[in-house]
């Protein structure tokens, strides 16, 4: 007999579930789009295995674990501290071809579970699961995956990221596991391997072909993505908020919602699965006004100057920004009572009396008389010990009972579970905006979280943001932990930028970078343009090279103009010139990432069939020329118009002096570049080729 199907359906993707009589739906297929028109129910086709229950249990989107089903759990839950065993029986199914809803019940447990699968724009599939209690007795819940997914038999890979400070976003690539594969974060937030995400490629997958799946949990705290490898030949994909044990007690008719999964599979490699996972992340951005506009150039005075300035050196350093082009001034930690290092004032975010003695009122209103927008760096989720605040309510940090309170950066962890704490930041932050002109915060996060405050310090951390953005609606707000601690789908649903890591360093910046765009799209990605030498580092590279690797991303300034030579001010101000003029090509449309030969890689992004394209070599080469560079994204144009811009680093001068190719643009098939290949002037270490390129389809 056919299956009872239900299906959705993206120009790429397929999911099949085949709907059950009483039990929910079993797990038909998740991958590459298919027709199922006619498929034969799973039991008619389902062959007997050896050693196996009487009772066959095959995958389904909630299976019975403790009663045959010995793969991954969808939920753990207890009562009276005892484990309860839920065997679903699916009550409602809604569904159409954008969204399923899945409503599963047992009475024996009194559970409600509630499954979700839709369609994101550009061809995601956005998973999010919740449980209810129905019973009169509490229940304490330990898991509750938000996705639990089959992988494909023929599944070869897994990359994720790891990371530390100033080192962020570092790839690895690991074979399937044979027996069970685990990420899992421990520190309160994503940290600095980026958001909570994996890929999984399929045999012969790679950048450009083959099939994909790329999964970010839409989450800021701790998590687990585990895969583990059944002895039917198959492995199942689970990601779900690391929960501690009673954490989430449910009283009487109460929900705990699990955060959403983006799930993208694509046939186009990892830049298909990159692409769904864009677009996914841009539905989320609430833009002031609705829509994205120009990313303004930043420049931020941290690494200018640290904790020592007053009104009347910021006031210069202002002044050097706006000469070379900067359009947002951005005042970074120090300007609050008491801080002339990180031991003290976080906590009470009233002017420093000394360093700015009329407030940042002058600062501020000068600021934006220069045609600056004027942003300011905060830290709210966090105390000293060494402040106001923390003298009158010290029972508001997190702490265990009788246990010393560890430090970090000299601070603690405000408990932003409780409503009073968050009223109070709210208080803050709403008057520092409703009385300066303030279009932007830097919000920071400089440390772990020890003791850890759970699911509910996020969702409390979420509760405010979302309370000021609703309060102040023009107002954006760049996530920052440390650099790129905090990274992720989850807060982007409240902020407009993240601080990808402390490290600026711009051969250090090519793997983070392309790590970060794996799932976040490039306009929501800082960018600096930092100091030579490199603060994070000690190593030394051309101006050039540091302003065309932060290009592709939300462009900025990192230094003190005023340290450079006239020479070099005009040279940054040219870069700054640059962005503006190509910066409608490089955010909002699309990304495509690669590598060449001899250790180059490359970036492109566009809007439909124009766009930037980025050769960058971090390392000197070892064959004597370079080899035409292979651009498979433009397989189907019919032709293609390129011209080399800039050689950025390395060789100076106008790109016409690397070959008489250059001289002018160069117009090939798009199957030649495909896969024959542009060919590419000689690029010494550190030096970046920009070309402009028109597609003719």
């Amino acid at each position: 007999m056919s299956a009872a199907l239900i299906q959705l359906h993206s120009r790429e993707a397929s999911l099949v579930l085949e709907a059950r009589e009483d039990a929910p739906p079993l797990w038909r297929h998740l991958g590459a789009r298919v027709d199922a028109a006619g498929l034969a129910a799973l039991a008619d086709g389902r062959t007997p295995a050896s050693f196996s229950l009487d009772d066959d249990v095959p995958f389904s989107t909630a299976p019975p674990a403790g009663l045959g089903w010995f793969g991954l759990p969808v939920v753990t839950v207890r009562r009276d501290g005892r484990l309860l065993v839920p065997v679903w029986h699916c009550t409602a199914i809604d569904a159409d071809a954008q969204r399923i809803s899945l409503v599963l019940e047992d009475a024996a447990t009194a559970l409600r579970l509630e499954q979700r699968f839709a369609l994101a724009p550009g061809g995601a599939i956005l998973i999010d699961a919740s449980l209810t209690n129905l019973g009169a007795r509490p229940v304490s819940l330990d898991h509750l995956a938000s996705a639990l997914l089959p992988l494909s038999a023929h599944s070869a890979q897994v990359v994720s990221w790891h990371g530390r400070h100033n080192a962020e976003l570092v790839e690895a690539v690991e074979p399937m596991p044979r027996q069970a594969w685990r990420r899992e974060g421990r520190r309160g937030l994503g940290g600095h391997g980026g958001a909570p995400a994996v890929l999984v490629l399929e045999q012969g997958a790679d950048d450009h072909a083959g099939q994909v799946l790329a999964l970010q949990l839409a989450w800021s705290g701790d998590s687990v993505l585990a895969i583990e490898r059944d002895d039917e030949g198959c492995w199942q994909l689970s990601a779900a908020a690391a929960l501690v044990p009673g954490e989430v007690v449910l009283g009487q008719g109460e929900t705990w919602s699990a955060p959403q999964a983006i799930v993208a599979l694509s046939t186009r490699g990892r830049n298909g699965a990159m692409a769904q996972q864009h677009a996914a992340v841009r539905a989320r951005l609430g833009w002031p006004d609705g829509r994205m506009r120009p990313r303004p150039v930043h420049l931020n005075s941290w690494e200018a100057c640290y904790f020592d300035h007053d009104a009347q050196r910021i006031l210069a350093l202002a002044e050097s920004a706006a000469a070379i082009g900067i359009e947002r001034f951005v005042l970074d930690d120090g300007w609050f009572k008491g801080r002339s290092d990180d031991t003290a004032g976080l906590g009470d975010w009233t002017a420093d009396p000394v360093k700015y003695p009329e407030g940042l009122g002058p600062l501020a209103r000068q600021v934006t008389a220069m045609g600056m927008e004027f942003g300011l760096w905060v830290e709210p989720e966090m105390v000293n010990p060494d402040s106001d605040l923390y003298r009158a309510h010290p029972d508001w940090a997190l702490a265990l009972p009788g246990r010393e309170r560890p430090t970090a950066r000299g601070q603690l962890v405000l408990d932003m579970a409780c409503a009073e704490v968050r009223d109070y930041l709210f208080a803050r932050l709403d008057a520092l905006l409703g009385t300066l002109p303030i279009s932007y915060l830097k919000w920071d996060h400089n440390r772990d979280l020890a003791p850890a405050g759970g699911a509910a310090q996020v969702r409390g951390t979420y509760d405010l943001l979302a309370r000021l953005r609703a309060a102040h609606p023009g107002v954006e707000i760049e996530s920052c932990a440390g650099g790129g601690g905090r990274s992720d789908a989850g807060i982007a649903q409240f902020t407009h930028r993240f601080w990808t890591s402390d490290n600026i360093d711009a051969v250090s910046r090519v793997p983070i970078q392309r790590g970060f765009q794996a799932f976040l799209p490039p306009e929501v990605m800082g960018a600096h343009v930092g100091a030579s030498p490199a603060h994070a580092t000690g190593r030394s590279q051309s101006l050039a090279f540091r302003a065309a690797v932060a290009m592709p991303g939300h462009f900025g300034v990192e230094l003190d103009p005023r340290q450079l030579s006239a020479a070099e001010r005009d040279e940054l101000a040219g870069w700054i010139a640059f962005h503006k003029q190509w910066r409608h090509l490089l955010h909002g449309g699309w990304t495509e990432l690669g590598q060449g030969a001899d250790g180059l890689v490359w970036q492109a992004a566009g809007q439909a069939n124009e766009f930037l394209l980025f050769a960058i070599r971090t390392a000197p080469a070892q064959d004597r020329r370079p080899q035409p560079l292979r651009l498979p994204f433009l397989a189907d144009a019919a032709a293609c118009t390129l011209d080399l811009l800039r050689i950025a680093g390395g060789e100076h001068g106008h790109a016409a002096h690397a070959a008489p190719l250059f001289a002018a643009p160069v117009r090939l098939a798009g199957s030649w570049l495909a896969r024959a290949g542009l060919p590419l002037p000689p690029l010494k270490a550190e030096s970046v080729a920009i070309f402009h390129g028109r597609v003719q389809a």
